[in-house]
Protein backbone atom coordinates (compact mmCIF):
# COMPACT_ATOMS: atom_id res chain seq x y z
CA UNK A 1 0.00 0.00 0.00
CA UNK A 2 1.60 3.88 -0.77
CA UNK A 3 1.16 6.32 1.11
CA UNK A 4 2.28 9.96 1.38
CA UNK A 5 5.40 10.59 3.21
CA UNK A 6 8.01 12.73 2.89
CA UNK A 7 10.47 11.05 4.45
CA UNK A 8 13.66 10.11 1.95
CA UNK A 9 15.10 6.45 2.71
CA UNK A 10 18.34 6.33 4.73
CA UNK A 11 20.52 4.46 1.38
CA UNK A 12 18.98 5.80 -1.33
CA UNK A 13 17.52 9.11 -0.10
CA UNK A 14 14.77 8.53 -2.17
CA UNK A 15 10.63 9.73 -1.02
CA UNK A 16 9.35 6.42 0.72
CA UNK A 17 5.62 5.62 0.48
CA UNK A 18 5.32 2.29 0.17
CA UNK A 19 4.17 0.32 3.57
CA UNK A 20 5.89 -2.73 4.32
CA UNK A 21 3.88 -3.64 8.01
CA UNK A 22 1.87 -1.45 9.74
CA UNK A 23 2.03 -2.84 13.66
CA UNK A 24 0.07 0.35 15.13
CA UNK A 25 0.93 2.79 17.58
CA UNK A 26 3.40 1.79 20.26
CA UNK A 27 5.26 3.34 23.21
CA UNK A 28 9.32 2.80 23.19
CA UNK A 29 9.82 -0.40 24.35
CA UNK A 30 12.55 0.06 26.84
CA UNK A 31 10.86 2.93 29.30
CA UNK A 32 9.45 0.63 31.12
CA UNK A 33 7.04 2.70 34.17
CA UNK A 34 7.40 3.15 37.58
CA UNK A 35 4.61 2.88 39.92
CA UNK A 36 4.19 6.52 40.46
CA UNK A 37 4.07 6.63 36.81
CA UNK A 38 1.27 4.34 35.99
CA UNK A 39 -1.78 6.88 36.19
CA UNK A 40 -0.11 9.28 34.33
CA UNK A 41 -0.30 9.77 30.27
CA UNK A 42 2.06 7.66 27.77
CA UNK A 43 3.83 8.13 24.42
CA UNK A 44 2.62 5.76 21.83
CA UNK A 45 4.56 6.43 18.52
CA UNK A 46 4.12 4.70 15.09
CA UNK A 47 5.30 1.42 13.91
CA UNK A 48 4.77 2.03 10.62
CA UNK A 49 7.37 0.10 8.36
CA UNK A 50 8.37 1.48 4.71
CA UNK A 51 9.81 -0.48 1.86
CA UNK A 52 12.11 1.53 -0.12
CA UNK A 53 10.62 1.08 -4.24
CA UNK A 54 14.16 1.93 -5.22
CA UNK A 55 16.71 0.33 -3.09
CA UNK A 56 14.71 -2.41 -1.51
CA UNK A 57 15.61 -1.02 2.38
CA UNK A 58 13.18 -1.90 4.93
CA UNK A 59 12.95 1.12 7.17
CA UNK A 60 11.00 3.12 10.17
CA UNK A 61 10.95 6.73 9.98
CA UNK A 62 12.49 8.76 12.33
CA UNK A 63 9.75 9.07 14.18
CA UNK A 64 11.67 9.51 17.52
CA UNK A 65 15.15 10.80 17.85
CA UNK A 66 18.27 8.38 18.84
CA UNK A 67 19.15 10.51 21.70
CA UNK A 68 15.50 10.25 23.60
CA UNK A 69 15.85 6.47 22.99
CA UNK A 70 19.36 5.84 23.90
CA UNK A 71 20.75 8.27 26.13
CA UNK A 72 19.59 5.58 29.25
CA UNK A 73 18.67 2.31 28.53
CA UNK A 74 17.27 -0.62 30.07
CA UNK A 75 19.01 -3.10 28.39
CA UNK A 76 22.33 -4.77 29.90
CA UNK A 77 23.42 -7.82 27.96
CA UNK A 78 24.87 -9.27 30.76
CA UNK A 79 21.52 -10.67 32.21
CA UNK A 80 21.54 -13.15 29.29
CA UNK A 81 24.07 -15.98 29.63
CA UNK A 82 22.96 -16.73 25.56
CA UNK A 83 24.66 -13.60 25.07
CA UNK A 84 27.65 -14.10 27.20
CA UNK A 85 28.70 -17.45 25.54
CA UNK A 86 28.43 -16.18 22.06
CA UNK A 87 30.81 -13.09 23.25
CA UNK A 88 33.35 -15.77 24.80
CA UNK A 89 33.10 -17.64 21.75
CA UNK A 90 33.27 -14.73 19.46
CA UNK A 91 36.53 -13.63 21.25
CA UNK A 92 38.10 -17.00 21.10
CA UNK A 93 37.68 -17.18 17.45
CA UNK A 94 38.42 -13.66 16.50
CA UNK A 95 42.07 -13.76 18.80
CA UNK A 96 43.96 -16.44 16.82
CA UNK A 97 41.94 -15.31 13.49
CA UNK A 98 43.56 -12.10 13.30
CA UNK A 99 46.38 -12.46 15.58
CA UNK A 100 45.06 -9.85 18.41
CA UNK A 101 47.81 -9.22 21.22
CA UNK A 102 49.03 -6.69 23.46
CA UNK A 103 50.09 -4.56 20.52
CA UNK A 104 46.31 -4.77 19.10
CA UNK A 105 43.13 -2.29 19.50
CA UNK A 106 40.17 -3.49 19.55
CA UNK A 107 37.13 -1.32 19.66
CA UNK A 108 33.37 -1.78 19.88
CA UNK A 109 30.42 0.19 18.80
CA UNK A 110 27.39 -0.22 20.94
CA UNK A 111 29.16 -1.91 23.76
CA UNK A 112 26.29 -1.65 26.49
CA UNK A 113 27.68 -3.11 29.24
CA UNK A 114 31.34 -4.43 28.52
CA UNK A 115 29.55 -8.01 28.15
CA UNK A 116 31.77 -8.69 24.99
CA UNK A 117 34.89 -6.69 25.69
CA UNK A 118 35.46 -7.78 29.03
CA UNK A 119 36.37 -11.43 27.58
CA UNK A 120 39.36 -9.33 25.70
CA UNK A 121 40.26 -7.80 28.65
CA UNK A 122 40.91 -11.06 30.35
CA UNK A 123 43.11 -11.85 27.21
CA UNK A 124 45.13 -8.49 28.27
CA UNK A 125 44.23 -7.02 24.50
CA UNK A 126 43.69 -3.41 25.08
CA UNK A 127 40.03 -2.21 24.05
CA UNK A 128 37.73 0.95 23.89
CA UNK A 129 33.58 0.43 23.98
CA UNK A 130 31.91 3.67 22.15
CA UNK A 131 28.33 3.39 23.90
CA UNK A 132 25.51 6.12 24.39
CA UNK A 133 23.68 5.09 27.34
CA UNK A 134 25.31 6.06 30.31
CA UNK A 135 23.83 4.03 32.41
CA UNK A 136 25.54 1.03 30.83
CA UNK A 137 28.48 2.57 30.20
CA UNK A 138 28.96 2.82 33.30
CA UNK A 139 28.21 -1.31 34.24
CA UNK A 140 31.29 -1.38 31.63
CA UNK A 141 33.49 1.01 33.60
CA UNK A 142 32.97 -1.35 36.61
CA UNK A 143 33.83 -4.03 34.74
CA UNK A 144 37.27 -2.76 33.72
CA UNK A 145 36.25 -2.12 30.25
CA UNK A 146 37.05 1.35 29.53
CA UNK A 147 34.55 3.23 27.75
CA UNK A 148 33.25 6.67 26.16
CA UNK A 149 29.62 7.58 26.15
CA UNK A 150 29.28 8.98 22.36
CA UNK A 151 26.97 8.19 19.56
CA UNK A 152 29.36 6.72 16.80
CA UNK A 153 29.77 8.09 13.21
CA UNK A 154 31.86 10.34 11.38
CA UNK A 155 32.93 12.99 13.95
CA UNK A 156 33.62 10.50 16.67
CA UNK A 157 35.51 8.57 14.62
CA UNK A 158 37.68 11.40 13.41
CA UNK A 159 37.91 12.66 16.75
CA UNK A 160 39.73 9.21 18.33
CA UNK A 161 41.86 8.99 14.80
CA UNK A 162 42.81 12.66 15.90
CA UNK A 163 43.65 11.49 19.52
CA UNK A 164 46.10 8.62 17.84
CA UNK A 165 42.96 6.11 18.44
CA UNK A 166 42.49 3.42 15.39
CA UNK A 167 41.15 -0.23 15.64
CA UNK A 168 42.69 -3.38 14.51
CA UNK A 169 39.85 -5.06 14.90
CA UNK A 170 36.10 -2.55 15.06
CA UNK A 171 33.22 -4.63 15.94
CA UNK A 172 29.47 -3.89 16.13
CA UNK A 173 26.87 -6.27 17.32
CA UNK A 174 22.98 -5.60 16.84
CA UNK A 175 24.23 -2.08 16.43
CA UNK A 176 23.20 -1.48 12.62
CA UNK A 177 20.02 -1.70 12.75
CA UNK A 178 20.03 0.82 15.66
CA UNK A 179 21.59 3.70 13.43
CA UNK A 180 19.33 6.66 11.98
CA UNK A 181 21.80 7.34 9.79
CA UNK A 182 23.52 4.64 7.96
CA UNK A 183 25.78 6.69 6.09
CA UNK A 184 27.26 8.86 8.47
CA UNK A 185 27.72 5.37 10.83
CA UNK A 186 29.66 3.49 7.65
CA UNK A 187 31.19 6.57 7.01
CA UNK A 188 32.99 6.28 10.71
CA UNK A 189 33.86 2.96 10.26
CA UNK A 190 35.42 3.86 7.43
CA UNK A 191 37.49 6.43 9.73
CA UNK A 192 38.71 4.54 12.49
CA UNK A 193 39.53 1.28 10.84
CA UNK A 194 43.43 0.64 10.78
CA UNK A 195 44.91 0.06 7.43
CA UNK A 196 45.32 -3.90 7.44
CA UNK A 197 42.26 -3.94 9.91
CA UNK A 198 39.14 -5.85 10.09
CA UNK A 199 35.28 -4.97 10.60
CA UNK A 200 32.78 -7.55 11.80
CA UNK A 201 29.21 -6.51 12.70
CA UNK A 202 26.12 -8.64 13.09
CA UNK A 203 22.86 -7.73 12.52
CA UNK A 204 19.15 -9.65 12.25
CA UNK A 205 19.09 -10.68 8.88
CA UNK A 206 15.53 -9.80 6.97
CA UNK A 207 15.25 -12.95 5.35
CA UNK A 208 15.10 -14.77 8.29
CA UNK A 209 13.09 -12.30 10.12
CA UNK A 210 10.22 -12.37 7.41
CA UNK A 211 10.49 -16.64 7.21
CA UNK A 212 10.38 -16.98 11.21
CA UNK A 213 7.46 -14.64 10.92
CA UNK A 214 9.42 -11.92 13.62
CA UNK A 215 7.53 -8.69 13.54
CA UNK A 216 7.89 -8.32 17.66
CA UNK A 217 12.01 -7.31 16.49
CA UNK A 218 10.20 -4.25 15.02
CA UNK A 219 10.39 -1.22 17.62
CA UNK A 220 11.80 2.42 17.49
CA UNK A 221 14.98 1.34 18.48
CA UNK A 222 15.45 -0.57 15.26
CA UNK A 223 14.72 1.84 12.33
CA UNK A 224 16.34 -0.54 9.93
CA UNK A 225 15.80 -3.95 8.80
CA UNK A 226 18.53 -5.46 6.62
CA UNK A 227 19.60 -7.61 3.76
CA UNK A 228 22.92 -8.42 3.05
CA UNK A 229 22.30 -7.21 -0.56
CA UNK A 230 21.56 -3.63 1.24
CA UNK A 231 24.13 -3.86 3.77
CA UNK A 232 26.87 -4.95 0.86
CA UNK A 233 25.96 -1.85 -1.07
CA UNK A 234 26.43 0.50 1.96
CA UNK A 235 29.67 -1.02 2.65
CA UNK A 236 31.00 -0.48 -1.15
CA UNK A 237 30.10 2.81 -0.76
CA UNK A 238 32.94 3.81 1.71
CA UNK A 239 35.02 1.82 -0.37
CA UNK A 240 35.15 -1.21 2.12
CA UNK A 241 34.79 -5.13 1.51
CA UNK A 242 33.10 -7.44 2.96
CA UNK A 243 35.08 -10.46 2.85
CA UNK A 244 32.96 -13.13 4.59
CA UNK A 245 29.93 -13.69 5.89
CA UNK A 246 28.48 -16.06 8.77
CA UNK A 247 24.77 -17.51 9.38
CA UNK A 248 24.70 -17.14 13.02
CA UNK A 249 21.69 -17.86 15.71
CA UNK A 250 21.40 -14.77 17.45
CA UNK A 251 18.18 -12.40 17.47
CA UNK A 252 16.09 -15.23 15.65
CA UNK A 253 18.69 -15.31 12.92
CA UNK A 254 21.44 -13.10 12.19
CA UNK A 255 24.25 -12.26 10.07
CA UNK A 256 27.94 -11.98 11.02
CA UNK A 257 30.27 -9.81 7.88
CA UNK A 258 33.91 -9.26 7.95
CA UNK A 259 34.69 -6.78 6.50
CA UNK A 260 38.34 -4.48 5.22
CA UNK A 261 39.37 -1.54 3.26
CA UNK A 262 38.47 -2.14 -0.34
CA UNK A 263 41.98 -1.72 -1.74
CA UNK A 264 43.67 -5.18 -1.94
CA UNK A 265 40.98 -7.16 -0.39
CA UNK A 266 39.30 -10.56 -1.59
CA UNK A 267 35.87 -11.24 -1.06
CA UNK A 268 35.69 -14.78 -0.17
CA UNK A 269 32.96 -17.42 -2.02
CA UNK A 270 30.72 -16.82 1.22
CA UNK A 271 30.43 -13.40 -0.10
CA UNK A 272 28.66 -14.65 -3.48
CA UNK A 273 27.02 -17.33 -2.11
CA UNK A 274 24.73 -15.15 0.17
CA UNK A 275 24.10 -12.31 -2.46
CA UNK A 276 22.83 -15.44 -5.08
CA UNK A 277 21.14 -16.85 -1.95
CA UNK A 278 18.85 -13.61 -1.13
CA UNK A 279 18.79 -13.09 -5.11
CA UNK A 280 17.02 -17.03 -5.49
CA UNK A 281 14.66 -16.26 -2.67
CA UNK A 282 13.05 -13.33 -4.52
CA UNK A 283 14.74 -10.17 -2.25
CA UNK A 284 15.45 -8.41 -5.31
CA UNK A 285 12.03 -7.99 -6.09
CA UNK A 286 8.53 -6.02 -4.91
CA UNK A 287 6.67 -8.64 -4.93
CA UNK A 288 8.99 -10.62 -2.21
CA UNK A 289 7.76 -8.17 0.45
CA UNK A 290 4.44 -7.78 -0.86
CA UNK A 291 2.36 -10.29 1.57
CA UNK A 292 4.36 -10.29 4.75
CA UNK A 293 1.90 -8.05 6.00
CA UNK A 294 -1.31 -10.09 6.19
CA UNK A 295 1.02 -13.19 7.09
CA UNK A 296 1.50 -10.95 10.07
CA UNK A 297 -1.95 -10.29 10.89
CA UNK A 298 -2.74 -13.86 10.92
CA UNK A 299 0.13 -14.98 13.50
CA UNK A 300 -1.67 -12.29 15.85
CA UNK A 301 -4.87 -14.11 15.13
CA UNK A 302 -3.42 -17.19 16.10
CA UNK A 303 -1.77 -15.90 19.42
CA UNK A 304 -5.33 -14.29 20.71
CA UNK A 305 -7.52 -17.52 20.12
CA UNK A 306 -4.53 -19.28 21.99
CA UNK A 307 -4.94 -17.04 25.27
CA UNK A 308 -8.34 -16.44 25.20
CA UNK A 309 -9.03 -20.60 24.72
CA UNK A 310 -6.39 -20.76 28.05
CA UNK A 311 -8.20 -18.06 29.61
CA UNK A 312 -11.75 -19.25 29.27
CA UNK A 313 -10.33 -22.88 30.26
CA UNK A 314 -9.14 -20.97 34.04
CA UNK A 315 -5.28 -20.93 33.24
CA UNK A 316 -3.45 -18.72 34.91
CA UNK A 317 -0.65 -17.06 32.81
CA UNK A 318 2.95 -15.48 33.51
CA UNK A 319 5.50 -14.11 30.99
CA UNK A 320 8.96 -14.40 30.91
CA UNK A 321 10.91 -11.32 29.81
CA UNK A 322 10.59 -7.62 29.07
CA UNK A 323 12.46 -7.07 25.85
CA UNK A 324 11.87 -4.96 23.39
CA UNK A 325 10.55 -7.68 21.18
CA UNK A 326 8.07 -8.36 24.14
CA UNK A 327 6.69 -5.15 24.20
CA UNK A 328 5.66 -4.35 20.67
CA UNK A 329 4.23 -8.15 20.63
CA UNK A 330 1.97 -7.17 23.27
CA UNK A 331 0.84 -3.71 22.30
CA UNK A 332 0.49 -4.83 18.76
CA UNK A 333 -1.44 -7.92 19.59
CA UNK A 334 -3.51 -5.87 22.44
CA UNK A 335 -2.60 -8.23 25.51
CA UNK A 336 -2.22 -6.85 28.84
CA UNK A 337 -3.49 -8.09 32.33
CA UNK A 338 -6.46 -9.50 31.56
CA UNK A 339 -4.20 -12.55 29.62
CA UNK A 340 -0.90 -12.28 31.15
CA UNK A 341 -0.97 -11.76 35.26
CA UNK A 342 2.58 -10.66 35.20
CA UNK A 343 6.07 -10.83 33.39
CA UNK A 344 9.55 -11.82 35.49
CA UNK A 345 13.36 -10.55 34.34
CA UNK A 346 16.30 -11.38 35.91
CA UNK A 347 17.71 -7.55 35.02
CA UNK A 348 16.81 -5.56 38.99
CA UNK A 349 17.04 -2.44 36.47
CA UNK A 350 13.87 -3.54 35.01
CA UNK A 351 12.44 -5.52 38.49
CA UNK A 352 9.35 -3.05 40.32
CA UNK A 353 8.24 -1.21 37.19
CA UNK A 354 5.31 -2.30 34.39
CA UNK A 355 5.74 -2.81 30.64
CA UNK A 356 5.08 0.36 28.91
CA UNK A 357 1.83 0.23 27.23
CA UNK A 358 0.26 -2.76 28.86
CA UNK A 359 1.23 -1.83 32.41
CA UNK A 360 2.21 -5.51 33.41
CA UNK A 361 4.34 -5.69 36.02
CA UNK A 362 7.72 -6.86 36.35
CA UNK A 363 8.53 -9.25 38.91
CA UNK A 364 11.47 -11.19 39.98
CA UNK A 365 11.74 -14.67 38.54
CA UNK A 366 11.16 -16.04 41.84
CA UNK A 367 7.46 -15.13 41.79
CA UNK A 368 6.98 -18.01 38.97
CA UNK A 369 7.05 -20.73 41.82
CA UNK A 370 5.27 -18.80 44.21
CA UNK A 371 2.29 -18.45 41.85
CA UNK A 372 3.28 -21.97 39.86
CA UNK A 373 1.28 -20.80 36.54
CA UNK A 374 -0.31 -23.23 34.25
CA UNK A 375 1.75 -21.35 31.57
CA UNK A 376 4.79 -19.47 31.18
CA UNK A 377 5.07 -16.85 27.79
CA UNK A 378 8.06 -16.71 26.72
CA UNK A 379 8.32 -13.30 24.92
CA UNK A 380 12.38 -13.88 24.89
CA UNK A 381 11.66 -16.61 22.51
CA UNK A 382 15.46 -16.40 20.61
CA UNK A 383 16.61 -17.58 23.70
CA UNK A 384 14.02 -20.09 24.94
CA UNK A 385 16.74 -23.03 25.56
CA UNK A 386 18.10 -20.79 28.24
CA UNK A 387 14.39 -19.66 29.22
CA UNK A 388 13.33 -23.21 29.84
CA UNK A 389 16.81 -24.55 31.24
CA UNK A 390 16.47 -21.91 34.26
CA UNK A 391 12.73 -22.61 34.89
CA UNK A 392 12.60 -26.74 34.08
CA UNK A 393 10.42 -26.80 37.34
CA UNK A 394 7.24 -25.59 36.55
CA UNK A 395 6.88 -28.99 34.74
CA UNK A 396 6.44 -30.00 38.83
CA UNK A 397 3.52 -28.74 38.88
CA UNK A 398 2.03 -29.04 35.06
CA UNK A 399 3.72 -25.83 33.85
CA UNK A 400 4.42 -25.67 30.62
CA UNK A 401 5.58 -22.75 28.14
CA UNK A 402 3.91 -20.79 25.22
CA UNK A 403 6.43 -19.91 22.49
CA UNK A 404 4.72 -17.12 20.52
CA UNK A 405 7.14 -17.11 17.75
CA UNK A 406 6.36 -17.83 14.57
CA UNK A 407 3.19 -19.14 15.67
CA UNK A 408 2.07 -20.12 19.33
CA UNK A 409 3.52 -23.28 20.68
CA UNK A 410 3.30 -25.28 23.29
CA UNK A 411 6.14 -27.23 25.03
CA UNK A 412 5.62 -29.23 28.01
Amino acid sequence: MAIESNAPCRFCRKPLSRTFVDLGMSPLCQTHLEPKDLDKGEEFFPLHVFLCENCLLVQLRDYVGPEKIFSEYAYFSSFAATMLKHASDYVDMMVPRLGLGPQSKVIEIASNDGYLLQYFVKKAIPVLGIEPAGNVAKSAIEKGVPSVVKFFGVETAKALVKEGVTADLLLGNNVLPHVPDLHDFVGGLEILLKKGGTITIEFQHLMTMMAGMQFDTIYQEHFSYLSFTLVNKLFAHYHLAIVDVQEIGTHGGSLRIFAQHAEGAKPGPAVAAMLAKEDAAGMNTLEFYSRWEEKVKETKRKILDFLIDAKRAGKKIAGYGAAGKTNTLLNYCGIRKDFIDYTVDKNPYKQGNFLPGTHIPILSPDKIKETKPDYLFVGVWNIQKEIIEQTAYIREWGGKWIIPIPEPTIIS
